[in-house]
């Protein structure tokens, strides 16, 4: 930041000027609503469809498959055959949501609105490309229309931009770049340890070669557990005491998000240590460890151990073994109905899950839980470290594109 202040003082004692954006960019196609003098230049490109541009997608592939939205892959040079093009470009999607991408090299594109800079001498295009991001939310307001909404080209281009002098912007890109690739690091770090995290997952928890001997036993969830069917007034129920799946993360193993309650009617009791599983999509693949009493609503089943199975079974062993894929998978190929499909609590009591000792147990779930902490934990580990520096990322994207 000293560095960038000191150059501005130096190189821009009067101020930073700014200029309209089409005065600096040259973009794909003439605007019916912008006068011509607004577009000195126009780079044309051939466009797909999604469907079409995702047909394409190839292993091993060196050119970009350029989306409308978030889908990311690759295609090779004879696969993109005449809709092949190249350049150091800035998109915004056509319809939908705004959302703005930066590419340099080659690619294929979707229906996107594409822009460059018309002299890098003077703009620098990663410069453009996190001006405008910092601006998502005004380009979000040029977007039109009862269905898909479509960007007023007009108000893009009369968009106001800083213009230092290119020292200054470049190493404004210079910093902005390290952060996002600092992130990426993390991200990379956190999808390897999620990765190492379902790796043992899967070895801790298979005790299939055990089905024969091996101190191993195995019991179907209708002989370990039950339902209860106890109601309780929401009257008694509180946001640290109600779970539902309208108040939780869309993650497998569910934290409550907000503090939503229902002000009247019954709710499904739990108590501490049962399991409560969602069960309606899109939360079929939900669960949870109640830690303490309390509430649920009917889209989620509660699962709780038989008084005779407490000594023998620790809820958080079973806890983990049905967050596995494998129990997901299974609740999931038995559910019901078409457009907002259930699961089959006569199917779940059919899951048959493995019983070692209660000492292989809990050695099972102190790994299993130090691995959660440091992958899935909001407050610690990695996720918590790519927060911080998205929070960094921002606050210094907004301090300096600014002025």
């Amino acid at each position: 930041m000293n560095k960038i202040e000191d150059l501005i003082a130096k190189l821009c004692p009067h101020g930073v000027p700014r200029k309209q954006l089409w005065e600096l960019t040259a973009w794909d196609k003439k605007f019916n609503a912008v006068e011509d003098y607004k577009q000195k230049k126009v780079v044309k490109y051939k466009y797909l469809l999604a469907k079409d541009l995702k047909n394409l997608e190839a292993e091993n592939g060196n050119v970009k498959l350029l989306s409308t939205g978030f889908y990311d892959a690759m295609t090779t040079e004879d696969k993109a055959g005449e809709y092949l093009s190249e350049g150091e470009i800035i998109a915004i999607p056509w319809g939908g949501t705004a959302i703005v991408k930066y590419y340099k090299g080659k690619f294929v594109t979707a229906d996107n609105r594409i822009a460059t800079s018309l002299d890098t001498s003077v703009l620098n295009n990663k410069f453009l490309y996190y001006f405008l991001q910092t601006n998502l939310e005004v380009i979000q307001s040029f977007y039109r229309g009862s269905g898909i909404q479509h960007p007023s080209m007009n108000a893009v281009l009369s968009m106001i931009i800083p213009v230092p002098p290119l020292e200054i912007q470049n190493e404004i890109v210079r910093v902005l770049d390290k952060f996002t690739e600092l992130e990426a690091e993390l991200e990379a770090e956190l999808e390897a340890r999620k990765k190492q995290y379902e790796y043992y997952r899967g070895k801790l928890l298979n005790f299939d070669k055990m089905k024969r001997g091996g101190g191993v036993i195995f019991k179907n969830i209708y002989d370990i557990a039950f339902y209860p069917t106890k109601r309780i007034s929401v009257e008694n129920l509180v946001a640290d005491n109600y779970v539902g799946v309208d108040n939780l993360l869309p993650n497998k193993q569910g934290k409550k998000s907000s503090t939503y309650v229902p002000s009247k009617g019954v709710a499904i009791q739990y108590l501490r240590d049962d399991i409560l599983i969602g069960n309606i999509r899109p939360y079929l693949k939900k669960i949870w460890l109640a830690t303490n009493d309390g509430g649920t609503n009917g889209d989620v089943l509660v699962l709780r151990l038989r008084d005779e199975y407490k000594s023998i079974i620790s809820p958080r062993y079973l806890f983990q073994l049905l967050s596995s894929d494998a129990f997901f998978d299974f609740d999931t190929q038995y559910s019901k109905g078409v457009k907002m499909p259930r699961g089959d609590k006569a199917s779940v009591m059919q899951y048959l899950v493995p019983v070692p000792s209660i000492e292989r147990q809990v050695s099972v779930v102190t790994i299993l839980e130090k691995f959660a902490v440091l992958v899935g934990d909001l407050s610690n580990g990695l996720p918590a470290e790519i927060d911080a520096r998205r929070q960094q990322y921002t606050y210094y994207q907004n301090k300096l594109l600014t002025f």
